[in-house]
């Protein structure tokens, strides 16, 4: 009796096993890193350390963001499967800075 209790535990073992190791494991998003430049309202230095000390209010996935004053362009760098130019604008609505996406020359 055993003997067939064992045989039998082992069978249901040996099948877990085999059904778990033919699952793929699960994919992770890719990331698409982007980077868009802005055209803001900016005027001064206090305009570009309330978007710098707010970064993550612009929205999720934000890697960086560089601020140029005297052209008034601020440049994020992103992941593009968390969020898009349009969620970083209303993003830099909630600092209350007005932006537009930079048009290609």
């Amino acid at each position: 009796m055993k003997k067939i209790l064992l045989c039998c535990l082992l069978a249901v073992l040996g099948c877990g096993l085999a059904t778990l190791s033919a699952k793929e494991p699960a994919k992770k998003k890719e990331k698409e890193i982007t980077t868009t430049v802005f055209m803001t309202d900016i005027h001064c230095e206090g305009c570009a350390n309330r978007i710098l000390n707010n970064v993550p209010m612009l929205g999720k996935g934000v890697k960086d963001v560089q601020v140029d004053v005297p052209t008034k362009e601020v440049t994020v760098t992103y992941d593009a499967s968390k969020t898009s130019p349009e969620k970083l604008i209303e993003g830099f609505a909630k600092v209350r800075v007005k932006a537009e996406v930079k048009p290609q020359q």
